[in-house]
């Protein structure tokens, strides 16, 4: 994964917040000192990609319940190899985990960016995910899931997401989404 254009992506990024702005600063400063930035053996943190997914209205989005982290949460994951940028990691990782087979990508840049721990499992001791999200679009209404990483998987409101009990970081792409 070629380290400049990530630095680019995330210098592109427009914060919606101090919040969000703290992110990206953070986000910038690892990629800057981390030349193994995406490689899940860097134990500080590293870069996954996330899929922010939206019905053609922008009504609804696609949310996953993730098994080991026993959220809803937005599609993604860990980069593979194969990955050249971290937008394809969010479309390989929608894909398998919803089972999609048509998935458009609204936006060359980052929709949405954020930095959460992972708690400590399995002798991998917490660390951060700088979660680069990326918008997508597609028609499909029913989806076959990845039954090993994925409880089950729903279209819900973007506008119920919008309240203070919501996460902030899935009420933040929300607003976002509401913004466009």
């Amino acid at each position: 994964m070629n380290k400049e254009i990530v630095l680019e992506a995330v210098s592109n990024y427009n914060p919606l917040n101090n919040t969000d702005a703290a992110f990206q600063r953070q986000t910038f400063d690892f990629l800057q000192r981390c030349d193994e930035f995406w490689q899940r053996s860097t134990l500080e943190g590293h870069i996954t990609g996330s899929a922010w997914i939206c019905s053609p209205d922008f009504q609804r989005t696609l949310l996953i319940h993730h098994i080991k982290l026993d959220r809803w949460l937005q599609p993604g994951g860990h980069v593979e190899g194969t990955d050249a940028e971290p937008g394809e990691t969010a479309e390989r990782e929608a894909r398998e985990e919803c089972g999609l087979t048509v998935l458009n990508r609204l936006q060359s840049g980052i929709f949405d960016l954020d930095v959460h721990p992972i708690p400590a499992k399995n002798g991998v001791p917490e660390h951060l995910h700088y979660d680069l999200r990326y918008l997508f679009v597609t028609p499909e209404i029913l989806h076959d899931f990845d039954a090993l990483e994925v409880k089950g998987i729903q279209w819900v409101s973007i506008r119920d997401l919008c309240g203070e009990d919501t996460p902030e970081s899935l009420r933040r792409m929300a607003l976002r989404t509401l913004a466009l």
